[in-house]
């Protein structure tokens, strides 16, 4: 475990994915992979390397993201600034299982700072998606 899945101020999901790691890390680094599943975005995966994540208006817009630690395919963790004032950390944790699949924690962490309003907005206006396999299995179709 990281620092950030300790942390009182975290929504953490960990789910189970038939894919091996690559795959999975490649869903979650190639811009239209990453599109099929969160949203668009012209991610590049070197730490320090900033990138847009493009929300719809209505689910608080653009969020600027920087990435803090990169390490193929194991860890992925950058910074998420929303225009609301919004400023977390979303950490991706892969390691393989023992059939050839991947477990897969994602941590998002830093609430405890954000503004009220941030926060709420975040949460309740953003589109409702399914957690763990559901949500990212466009992107990992395609990454096949």
């Amino acid at each position: 475990m990281t620092d950030d899945t300790a942390r009182d101020d975290s929504i953490t999901v960990d789910c189970t994915l038939d894919e091996p790691p690559e795959q999975v890390w490649r869903a979650l680094t190639e811009p239209a992979l990453l599109a099929q599943w969160l949203m668009p975005n012209d991610i590049s995966p070197g730490i320090g390397d900033r990138f847009t994540l493009h929300g719809s208006p209505d689910a608080g817009g653009a969020i600027d993201c920087e990435v803090l630690a990169a390490e193929p395919p194991r860890l992925l963790r950058y910074s998420w600034r929303g225009s609301e004032g919004l400023d977390t950390v979303v950490t991706f944790e892969l390691s393989g299982t023992t059939v050839g699949g991947t477990h897969l924690r994602i941590v998002h962490s830093g609430f405890a700072t954000a503004p009220a309003r941030g926060t709420v907005t975040m949460l309740h206006a953003a589109p409702r998606r399914p957690m763990g396999r559901t949500v990212m299995q466009a992107g990992l179709k395609l990454a096949a």
